[in-house]
């Protein structure tokens, strides 16, 4: 009995942070057999820095989590000649949510006097579905996507990408971990 309620807490706290999680999205090459790479750099573009000057902090905590991330699976961040080389892309931008909710009437009674049995009966009219309540408001929803390129035949070979409303213009340090554990949760490097 104490294994039956012990799996039954597990299961419960595992389906609530997984329901938390934004939902990321995966593309790969089929034809690529992701055993062979185990060392990885990161692409640094100087049109990437012109775009986002100021977003020291936001790089940082990108490279970090996805280091992270990789160094799981067993990679090594390597400046001389890398098997992968990673780049990243964050997007916020304003978009518009709708909100439905379903609208019923009131139920209500109705008492009536009936002459033949010389009674009061009371009938209950129950609600009835209306239609439905909507409501469009502006969120802004940030897109975090990271792509791996092999190195030898400059391919783009693997890109996750998540999207998740975010509280502010840019993404926080918590928004970016969440982000990227979503993203590698895909990462299925051992089914090859």
């Amino acid at each position: 009995m104490k294994h039956l309620k012990f799996f039954s807490v597990t299961a419960i706290a595992a389906l609530l942070f997984t329901s938390c999680a934004s939902v990321a999205h995966v593309e790969r090459d089929e034809t690529v057999n992701f055993s062979k790479y185990k060392t990885f750099a990161w692409v640094d573009t100087k049109e990437k820095k012109d775009e986002q000057k100021g977003s020291d902090l936001l790089e940082k905590n990108i490279i970090q989590a996805v280091n992270g991330e990789l160094q799981k699976e067993g990679w090594q961040e390597s400046k001389t000649k890398p098997d992968i080389l990673l780049s990243y892309d964050v997007l916020v931008e304003k978009a518009v949510k709708e909100d439905r909710n379903p609208v019923y009437s009131r139920s209500y009674t109705r008492s009536f006097y009936n002459p033949y049995t010389g009674r009061w009966a009371t009938i209950l009219y129950p609600s009835q579905f209306l239609g439905y309540d909507s409501r469009a408001y502006e969120v802004r929803e940030g897109t975090v996507t990271i792509s791996m390129i092999d190195a030898r035949t400059d391919k783009t070979i693997w890109q996750g990408w998540t999207t998740d409303v975010v509280n502010s213009r840019n993404l926080t340090n918590k928004e970016i971990q969440s982000s990227v554990k979503s993203i590698f949760r895909k990462f299925d490097v051992a089914k090859n």
